[in-house]
């Protein structure tokens, strides 16, 4: 994007009766942000959906200092940002009418080919949520997602932490600009998340963490990822607005089940009782029910058709008889593969240099 259309994008922002449908209607109309500027009031009220209300403020000059001010900041700090139109915008957020139109980011966050999930829950996480946390980050980690949740007390920080030590990126989406932190007690843990995830925000600088960003983020927490894990939850709070959403868009909702009288499993089993999220005891019913564990079989068979590319036909026919009877006697592969003994044995030598068997003792061989 130029200079003059980034300066349209972050006017459309800050117009008090624009949100981000309304933004995207206009600029799907005029082209692009700054065409929008340009066009006539009449042409824009012909728009569907697009009223004297909504274009109230739209040429005021205040928003266009508003926005170079802004701007200004972007470029000083270096702040990273994208638009909703943009390929490094967050995929699964693209498809989200209400997604933000710019998004703004800090350290480093690769959202290629990856996995990615929501976990949510209450900021008085219990002992039971806590350990549900370590189990789970545990279980999920050899597929190396996203974990994505709000950088706030409780199942947030919870989650978050054990992902990062895990070596598993995670990604923190604020409800303020990125020039503070909050809550100022997890300042130490934004660096560590940096190096290996980072922070998100639609938020200005000049925003602060006010209730109505909370719920207003909540969205993008819902919005970026397949699924939203709620861990634990009251009857009411924002993990479960952040469930809505998701089920909103279509997402997949998962709830870990707690007992009866317990005050902070009740909204999670409500949501599972109400048929709005799966029951959740572990993390291989995530993986099943979003069919990574199908992924994962191919992407392996691929390698193995890749890998079976590269031997001839003498390790061919080995390689398959091991594969498909596990750990065997030299002599037996000889006697079975139908060949020389010796030949047998420089065979198996070469596919192990080739990394593909394992000798084990007593002259043992199996497929890796």
């Amino acid at each position: 994007m130029t200079e003059d259309e980034i300066l349209a994008a972050l006017r459309l922002q800050k117009i008090p009766n624009i949100g981000d449908v309304t933004a995207k209607k206009l600029i799907s109309h005029c082209g692009s942000p700054k065409a929008v500027f340009k066009d006539k009031k009449q042409h824009l009220l012909k728009i569907v959906g697009i009223g004297r209300t909504k274009l109230k403020g739209l040429h005021d000059s205040i928003h266009q200092e508003e926005a170079e001010a802004e701007y200004d900041y972007l470029l000083k700090e270096k702040i990273v940002f994208t638009y909703f139109m943009d390929e490094a915008y967050p995929t699964y957020l693209q498809h989200c009418i209400d997604g933000p139109i710019l998004l703004f980011q800090s350290g480093n966050i690769d959202l290629k080919n990856k996995k990615i999930i929501s976990v949510v829950g209450t900021r008085n996480i219990t002992s039971y949520g806590t350990a549900f946390c370590e189990a789970f980050i545990e279980e999920i980690a050899p597929l190396d997602p996203i974990i994505v949740s709000g950088f706030a007390y409780g199942v947030d920080i919870a989650i978050q932490k054990v992902a990062n030590e895990k070596g598993l990126q995670t990604i923190g989406c604020l409800a303020h600009g990125l020039n503070q932190v909050y809550p100022k007690a997890h300042k130490k843990y934004v660096s560590p998340i940096e190096k290996n995830g980072g922070f998100l925000t639609e938020f200005w600088s000049t925003s602060n963490p006010d209730r109505e960003n909370f719920l207003k983020r909540n969205r993008i927490i819902a919005g970026m990822s397949e699924a939203t894990v709620v861990i634990e939850s009251a009857e009411k709070g924002g993990s479960l607005v952040t469930a809505d959403i998701a089920n909103g868009y279509n997402r997949e909702v998962f709830a870990v089940p707690g007992r009866s009288t317990d005050k902070f499993s009740k909204g999670c089993n409500d949501l599972i009782k109400r048929q709005k999220a799966h029951m959740l005891t572990s993390a291989a019913e995530l993986v099943y029910l979003l069919g990574w564990e199908l992924e994962e079989k191919e992407k392996n068979s691929s390698v193995q058709k890749q890998l079976f590319v590269e031997l001839d036909e003498t390790e061919k026919i080995i390689y398959s008889y091991l594969q498909m009877n596990g750990k065997q006697l030299l002599d037996t592969v000889a006697l079975e593969c139908n060949l020389p003994i010796f030949k047998t044995a420089s065979t198996l030598f070469n596919m192990e240099m080739k990394g593909v068997v394992r000798p084990l003792p007593g002259k043992l061989f199996e497929a890796i």
